[in-house]
């Protein structure tokens, strides 16, 4: 039997159909880009999988938020996703929510930036311009030292995954903005500075 691999428009069609809230849906746009973005910088071959594990990764949150990575595994597995795409999407719920550890890379930076583009999202929001363009590491850097800030954000898994990937905190969330300017115009940020 052949291998089925799911492409970008069946996972937005399948993430739609369990996901209504247009904060959820920004966050898939945000971290798919992003994960596209990563994928490009480590000269993966398959970019659409990566952009398709980043839309895809919260497809329970909203309807089974108590099941958060589980429903999605039971979702998936009945969609006959490849096993590969269901580990990528449990590792971003490492320790919080499932003890799938992320090994390949493609799962340490779900696991990394899952929750940063939250952080770099509130961030952008907060500004005058509303915009990415102009928005600096180390004005992402200041809120992360305000814990009242996007309180939500899970700081230590972010500085968790950073370690995972080797890299320096400043690099990650550099290119993590630069991975989410492609969708900035859909998640209601600014995409010219005045």
């Amino acid at each position: 039997m052949e291998r089925y691999t799911p492409n970008r428009e069946e996972a937005y069609e399948l993430l739609t159909k369990y996901v209504q809230d247009p904060s959820l849906i920004n966050h898939a746009l945000m971290v798919e880009a992003a994960m596209g973005h990563f994928a490009k910088l480590f000269e993966e071959e398959d970019i659409e999988k990566w952009r398709v594990v980043g839309l895809i990764h919260d497809l329970d949150f909203e309807k089974y938020p108590e099941e958060h990575c589980k429903m999605t595994e039971k979702i998936l597995k009945e969609e006959n996703w490849p096993e590969d795409y269901i580990r990528a999407v449990l590792s971003h719920g490492w320790i919080t929510c499932t003890d799938v550890e992320p090994k390949h890379k493609m799962e340490k930076v779900i696991y990394t930036i899952d929750e940063l583009t939250g952080l770099i999202y509130a961030t952008a929001i907060m500004r005058p311009s509303k915009s990415l363009l102009d928005l600096s590491v180390k004005s992402v850097k200041k809120k992360w030292k305000q814990k009242s800030f996007a309180a939500g954000v899970d700081r230590e898994v972010i500085a968790r995954g950073v370690d995972m990937l080797g890299m320096e905190l400043d690099e990650v969330i550099r290119e993590t903005i630069e991975g989410m300017k492609s969708v900035a115009g859909e998640i209601g940020l600014n995409t010219e500075l005045n």
